[in-house]
């Protein structure tokens, strides 16, 4: 594995909206001997999270656009325009909640088994307390049985911290600029016949105040979203 490291090039993107507290501890703990560039996506934040993550010498993009969506989009722009492009993508949150170091986890299927996206599954023996809400285990189980019954799918999670060839992900064109882009990448893998898989991942507690499931509102729009998308890309 070690020697298709150092062939296979690997970017991070990172959206990160208020999270001053958190992404500097999310950037020390990504294993820096397998990727070649950490991208950070501000998302209009109203704190010091642009300037903390330039200080770790990570590039900043800025993102005046508010939505989750909208800040993958972004870094997969900056992405486009360069002239060489990465072999893999990786997402993961900034709020500390997914474990960077658990990278290599995520990309391992890719690296040794040909498979086109991989799913950090947020497995209940390795989350911690109270790091998920119910609404979010709810939905998450939802979603994933819906899917399941649609298309036979294997998922379990919709979780943020997930690998894929970035020529598959290309293939996907992403749309959702908001609440829906992890089940729009993972519907569009369906309907595309990716080869994916899941692998289990270690979950905490976030740091600070999560912008969609710590509040109603949030959980609401995040839940109507996601099974909007759902059955807008399943009855086309």
């Amino acid at each position: 594995m070690a020697e298709q490291q150092t062939m296979t090039k690997i970017n991070v993107i990172i959206p990160a909206f208020n999270e001053q507290e958190s992404i500097v501890k999310v950037l020390n703990d990504i294993p820096e001997n397998m990727v070649q560039e950490v991208i950070v996506v501000n998302n209009n934040s109203t704190d010091l999270t642009a300037s903390v993550a330039e200080q770790a010498g990570v590039t900043v993009l800025d993102e005046p656009r508010r939505g989750y969506g909208q800040a993958c989009l972004a870094g997969l722009n900056y992405l486009s325009m360069k002239t060489s492009q990465p072999d893999i993508v990786v997402f993961m949150d900034a709020d500390y909640s997914d474990h960077p170091d658990e990278l290599p986890r995520v990309v391992q299927p890719i690296l040794e088994n040909g498979k086109d996206l991989v799913i950090g599954a947020r497995v209940k023996k390795w989350r911690e307390k109270g790091s998920m809400t119910p609404p979010q285990v709810f939905g998450n189980w939802l979603a994933t049985r819906l899917m399941k019954l649609i298309y036979g799918s294997r998922f379990t999670d919709l979780g943020p911290f997930r690998a894929i060839r970035y020529d598959r992900l290309l293939d996907l064109k992403m749309q959702d600029t908001n609440f829906g882009w992890t089940v729009e990448m993972q519907i569009k893998a369906l309907r595309q016949k990716l080869d994916y898989t899941e692998v289990p991942v270690h979950y905490r507690n976030r740091i600070g105040v999560s912008k969609i499931s710590g509040t109603f509102k949030g959980t609401l729009l995040a839940g109507y979203k996601i099974l909007t998308l759902i059955f807008k890309y399943s009855f086309r």
